[in-house]
């Protein structure tokens, strides 16, 4: 049976970029893919799955949080790529799950793990639990040299725990930091206790 893999990070830790380099090796191998990206992405294009580093490829697969994956011809496919997974739904989770099973197709998942508040979107949730390799794609903190694990909302020149999970296009930008950055960060906006016990508690 063929592998359900979630490769996850922080924001700017070229989870895409990465996406893009795999599938890129498939094509130069004459090998067919499939790509996949949430409709709701439609930052850089409907149908375009875009780097930071400016590398893109366009999605063969536009999905709706109740698309059904089923149906689609998988003959000659060699692998299924799934960009910003964390948007993706529990079904079409469960979905790519049974893919590798029916069509013993191998299916890679790249995405966030935790939205800006430290909590688990419900795609990241379902990969976590089903997923049979997970991997965690690294990067530094925006304020220091320490891993980042947290995703820090700026908005306005603030950090900030207000607005919804999911909001693009929105003026926020978005920071990769360590976990003793981002508790200092949203202290020094005011969104949080400034007590590091209180406040690593509270978010």
């Amino acid at each position: 049976m063929a592998k359900l893999y979630f490769r996850y990070g922080t924001v700017g830790s070229a989870k895409t970029l990465n996406l893009v380099a795999v599938a890129h090796n498939y094509r130069q191998q004459g090998k067919k893919i499939l790509l996949l990206k949430p409709e709701l992405d439609s930052r850089f294009g409907k149908d375009q799955i875009k780097s930071r580093a400016g590398l893109e490829m366009q999605a063969d697969i536009l999905v709706q949080p109740d698309s059904n994956l089923l149906y689609l011809d998988f003959e000659g496919i060699s692998c299924l790529l799934a960009d910003e997974a964390q948007f993706l739904s529990k079904h079409l989770i469960d979905q790519l799950r049974a893919i590798t099973l029916l069509k013993n197709i191998p299916v890679i998942c790249y995405g966030l793990r935790t939205d800006f508040k430290g909590r688990l979107f419900e795609g990241s949730l379902r990969l976590m639990e089903l997923a049979d390799s997970i991997e965690e794609i690294k990067a530094t903190c925006h304020f220091c040299n320490k891993k980042s694990i947290m995703n820090l909302k700026h908005l306005n020149g603030h950090a900030t725990l207000e607005g919804p999970t999911v909001q693009l296009g929105a003026e926020e930008r978005y920071l990769p930091t360590c976990f003793p950055c981002y508790i200092r960060e949203l202290q020094k906006s005011g969104a949080l206790a400034t007590e590091p016990a209180a406040a690593a508690l509270s978010i």
